[in-house]
């Protein structure tokens, strides 16, 4: 009974790896297809004419980890920095705090109030985040994960889906600065690397 048991939570586990894979995959292949079309990538002419793929870290279980949600109370809308001038008006949604590798951590959760009003966006979060690897391995400015508002107190970060703001490959755009307080102190090697050196 207990071999079976033992058995059936490892081929789960297995199974919710392999769903979490072809995510992972499918948001790498997604992401190159956007880069390599005129009409949607962010690239400068000269990258996209030279542009094969994205510089990805290997697909990894370790990085994808259940959290728990803690919704935010009465948070009043503010205007987060940018690489410009431009401040648009988030609000704080909730705190997400989680372990790897035995270590504990939070982030904060953040919603466009903008956006949030436009179909299909209403229950989209930002999640901005920085860590070890930034300057290093990934984009000095940090990374981006698109989020959804989850139904319970639990929400799954998937670091493989993690993503550099338009303005790593062109200064033309504008992109939200990564809060202090959503600076990792570890190294999260998931995800895109940085694109140039």
């Amino acid at each position: 009974m207990q071999k079976s048991l033992t058995s059936l939570l490892l081929f789960l586990s297995l199974f919710s790896f392999a769903q979490q894979k072809v995510t992972a995959e499918s948001f790498q292949k997604n992401l190159n297809e956007e880069f390599a079309d005129a009409d949607k990538s962010p690239l400068t002419e000269e990258d996209r004419l030279k542009f094969k793929e994205l510089d990805f870290f290997p697909i990894d279980s370790n990085f994808i980890v259940e959290a728990t949600f803690v919704r935010a109370k009465n948070e009043k809308a503010f205007e987060m920095k940018t690489t410009t001038e431009r401040a648009p008006l988030y609000v704080k949604y909730g705190v997400i705090s989680f372990s790897l590798n035995g270590e504990k951590f939070e982030l904060n959760v953040y919603q466009n109030i903008e956006l949030s009003k436009r179909k299909g966006f209403k229950d989209y979060l930002f999640l901005p985040f920085s860590d070890l690897t930034s300057g290093k391995e990934t984009y000095i400015g940090g990374r981006y994960i698109d989020m959804k508002i989850p139904k319970g107190k639990t929400i799954i970060i998937d670091f493989n889906q993690a993503y550099n703001p338009y303005c790593a490959y062109n200064y033309k755009y504008s992109c939200p600065l990564v809060p202090l307080e959503n600076d990792l102190t570890k190294e999260i090697k998931a995800g895109v690397k940085k694109f140039h050196d």
